[in-house]
């Protein structure tokens, strides 16, 4: 049980399921696994890596099926007929990849949770059938969590493979929430393993902090205030944005360090303008920061996330919703105060083990602000970000997926 086949629609770049993928490799590398790829898009080792373009979700094939699956509630035969014959495809191209790299088990990275390619899920839930892999099922987000799946034609395929049921399949979820709900609706037991990073060792300094700070137009009075998301609706920028204004600043400015993704531009227009009616200037850096601690880090942009991280004083996370929060594990381990929205998993995983930060529900008050410029400016600052690094070496660690990860692959033997 040494050989490992990660399957899913993308491994590449830095959405969440890429950071985690990565991380998940990092540790069973190190544990003398030898990792294999399928994937739609990858960034993985060429000599590990099998590429299928229609796996990804972004494939013309697959984006006009999931047109007519999703937003009706019945379909024409025709696209019953388009879903089948690209299941059986791709169940053939799995097959090639487990012929060509003989993994011992698999782990499937959220293509068999949120249905974003419907006859990938369908077709590796066959494949398992068909051939009884251990497989490892690595749940990001479902079908139920997202309104854009509510209202579909293919409720029967959803029940089938998001998530199939099967003897060979250990399940795994990243939030207590979502622990609750897969076996309320499908009756699976599964273990909870939340996002992660290497605490274990801490980050090196960079030594391009001053040089990015003046790129940006920041002096070394200025208050440079990081938003390290995704420009998407469910991050909730606005708050940040009134942050900012809030906070009565001579110049009041925010950083984003991601593009839109594959969500569309609407928000960021939306952004934008609301920023302007309050006065907040909004800098991009997608365009600037390469990746780092992923598939791809060697890329050729002169900064990193590290970098931007790193050179940042505050750190805005006010999502209202997050399937756990990378961007706040993130920020305790470059060691940066946080001001945090309490949306739900937050409350119920992340609240509870006790980190030092600015919470609000909701919206961003005076009372807020007060609170955020008291903490930055007190004595203790330091000790509260040391002690939040201990809580996620203890909590949050590579140690800890470590221990979850390989007891579930013992259990396969």
């Amino acid at each position: 049980m040494k050989r490992v086949g990660f399957i899913s629609t993308r491994i590449a770049g830095t959405d969440g399921v890429s950071l985690e993928t990565f991380k998940w490799y990092e540790v069973l590398e190190r544990n003398g696994f030898e990792c294999f790829f399928f994937a739609g898009q990858l960034e993985t080792p060429p000599d590990h890596s099998f590429l299928e373009p229609k796996a990804h979700f972004e494939h013309p094939e697959v984006i006009e099926i999931q047109q007519d699956c999703f937003g009706r509630r019945i379909r024409r035969s025709s696209l019953s007929s388009k879903v089948h014959e690209l299941r059986e495809y791709l169940k053939a191209r799995l097959y090639v990849f487990y012929k060509t790299f003989k993994p011992d088990f698999l782990i499937v990275e959220n293509a068999l949770a949120i249905p974003m390619n419907v006859p990938f899920g369908m077709a590796i839930t066959e494949f398992i059938a068909e051939t009884g892999i251990p497989t490892i099922a690595h749940h990001h987000d479902f079908a139920w969590e997202r309104d854009r799946f509510l209202i579909c034609a293919i409720q029967d395929y959803i029940h089938y493979a998001f998530p199939p049921t099967h003897p060979s399949i250990r399940h795994v979820t990243i939030n207590s929430n979502a622990s609750r709900q897969l076996s309320f609706r499908k009756g699976l037991s599964n273990v909870v393993i939340p996002n992660v990073f290497d605490f274990a060792h801490p980050p090196l300094t960079s030594d391009k902090v001053k040089m990015l700070r003046e790129s940006l137009g920041f002096g070394d009075e200025d208050l440079l205030i990081l938003q390290p998301t995704r420009v998407v609706p469910r991050k909730w920028i606005e708050r940040a944005i009134e942050l900012v204004y809030l906070m009565g600043l001579p110049r009041p400015r925010l950083v984003i360090s991601h593009k839109s993704g594959d969500e569309g531009t609407l928000y960021e227009k939306r952004v934008k303008e609301y920023a302007d009616r309050l006065g907040v200037e909004l800098t991009f850096i997608g365009d600037k920061i390469g990746a780092a601690r992923c598939f791809k880090s060697n890329n050729t942009h002169e900064f990193t996330i590290d970098d931007i991280y790193q050179s940042a004083d505050i750190v805005t996370y006010p999502s209202g919703y997050e399937g756990f929060g990378n961007a706040f594990v993130e920020a305790v381990y470059f060691k940066k105060p946080l001001v945090v929205n309490r949306y739900s998993i937050f409350i119920e995983d992340i609240e509870p083990l006790g980190f030092d930060v600015i919470s609000f529900d909701g919206f961003v008050t005076h009372d807020i602000v007060q609170q955020l410029e008291s903490f930055i400016g007190s004595d203790a600052l330091n000790a509260s970000l040391e002690k939040n690094y201990r809580l996620g070496l203890e909590n949050l660690s590579y140690e800890v997926l470590e221990k979850k990860l390989l007891h579930i692959i013992d259990s396969f033997t």
